[in-house]
C-alpha cells in the first residue's frame, strides 16, 4: 500500500527553523493535493497548509503564515514544509496527507508522522 514518509522533525529551539519532507509515495505527488496536518496530545489534528495538485494554489492556517512555506520537488517526488521563527506552540506530530480532497486537504494517505519539538 502506498506509504507517505516525514522526516526532518526535532528539537529546536524558539525562533529557529526546520524542514520537513514527505516522500516515498509510489505515485507521483502531483497527481493529489497534499498537506501538512499537526496534533498534540489531546487535542485534533489540524490542517497548517495545502498545496493542490498543479502546484497554483496553496493555503495556510493564520498562525503559521508567512513563517511555514510549503514546496514541492517533482524531480525526486518529494513536498517540503520550511518552518521558520518556530514558536513554542509549535511543537506537535506533524503529518503529510496527499489525496484529492481540498476541504480538507488530501486525505487518501498519510504518513506516520514526525515530531517537532519547539523548546528553550
Amino acid at each position: 500500500q502506498s506509504q507517505l514518509v516525514e522526516s526532518g522533525g526535532g528539537l529546536v529551539q524558539p525562533g529557529g527553523s526546520l524542514r520537513l519532507s514527505c516522500a516515498g509515495f509510489e505515485k507521483p505527488l502531483d497527481y493529489y493535493a497534499v498537506g501538512w496536518y499537526r496534533q498534540v496530545p489531546g487535542k485534533a489534528r489540524e490542517e497548517i497548509v495545502c498545496i493542490n495538485s498543479p502546484g497554483t494554489s496553496t493555503k495556510y492556517k493564520d498562525s503559521v503564515k508567512s513563517r511555514f512555506t510549503i514546496s514541492r520537488d517533482m524531480a525526486n517526488n518529494t513536498v517540503f514544509l520550511q518552518m521558520n521563527s518556530l514558536k513554542v506552540e509549535d511543537t506537535a506530530v506533524y503529518y503529510c496527507s496527499a489525496g484529492t480532497g481540498w476541504v480538507p486537504c488530501g486525505g487518501d494517505y498519510w504518513g506516520q508522522g514526525t515530531q517537532v519539538t519547539v523548546s528553550p
